[in-house]
């Protein structure tokens, strides 16, 4: 708590009386825009291992994550303590194995347990929602209450890439999925074959649903190869990056105007970019 005081002093500062008119008029969903933004420059950060722009990004989070809290704080709905003592008894719950005495041997068994936990809570934080509203005394009955589904957790705000994943890993939880990851690249196979079809016959909507279910089926090669789909596509991106501003050095230093070449040529300075990026 000392270490992270004088960020806490800086915050309230800005958002005082004599601070900065930006900082005073925001809200927690201005500055999850700024939080979302700092976290992708992190991400981009731990893809190249660039160890200084880690430790700067790291703190960006951090300070953007303390400067959302503090609204809350100013609003009086909680305090940091309730932050910090909340998910430290949650992790706590979440690892009886180190903390209790649950055995685990494998990561399987560690898996189940973390997902059953998880699933308790889910139940507990549901049953304490419905006393709450007063189903009861709204005359509700059970045809008229919500029905709790697996995908309620996935926030609707998030990034594709990383909902897809996220959206077919609670599928999988609930039994509902393929059986390994050669059904997963036929699906894909299949996607790419309706989406010919559909830019065969000009329909607009039709390509783009097709090529969404490819992104989507993707996403799950991903999850069966074992990697995360986002980091996959953010190396992807470095990558091509790379070899493009080495092209462009290369173009710059013969003169060279891009656009003048023919699609030979390009892809002869392509190869050439590839070559010399080294990664």
């Amino acid at each position: 708590m000392e270490k992270i005081a004088p960020l806490l002093e800086i915050i309230r500062r800005l958002r005082g009386k004599n601070g900065c008119a930006w900082d005073q008029k925001q809200t927690p969903l201005t500055m999850w825009k700024c939080l979302a933004e700092e976290m992708y420059e992190l991400e981009e950060a731990i893809v190249n291992n660039d160890r200084e722009n880690i430790c700067e990004e790291l703190g960006d989070v951090l300070f953007q994550l303390l400067f959302v809290l503090e609204i809350f704080t100013e609003n009086n709905l909680f305090e940091f303590s309730h932050v910090i003592n909340g998910v430290a008894e949650k992790m706590i719950r979440r690892h009886p194995h180190v903390y209790d005495t649950a055995v685990v041997e494998t990561d399987e068994q560690l898996h189940r347990q973390w997902e059953k936990i998880k699933a308790n809570e889910k139940k507990e934080a549901n049953e304490k929602k419905e006393t709450g509203t007063g189903y009861n005394n709204l005359n509700q009955n059970e045809n008229t209450k919500p029905v709790n589904s697996a995908l309620d957790t996935v926030p609707k705000g998030m990034p594709g890439l990383l909902r897809a994943l996220k959206v077919s890993n609670c599928a999988v939880k609930e039994g509902f999925d393929w059986e390994n990851i050669h059904q997963v690249l036929d699906q894909v196979k299949e996607e790419i074959r309706e989406f010919e079809v559909a830019l065969e016959e000009e329909s607009s909507d039709a390509a783009m649903m097709e090529f969404g279910d490819i992104l989507f089926s993707l996403v799950n090669v991903g999850r069966f190869a074992g990697f995360h789909p986002e980091t996959a596509l953010a190396s992807a991106t470095a990558k091509f990056e790379g070899r493009f501003r080495v092209m462009e050095r290369a173009l710059c230093q013969e003169e060279i105007d891009l656009k003048s070449l023919s699609s030979e040529e390009k892809e002869r300075h392509w190869q050439r970019a590839k070559q010399g990026y080294d990664r």
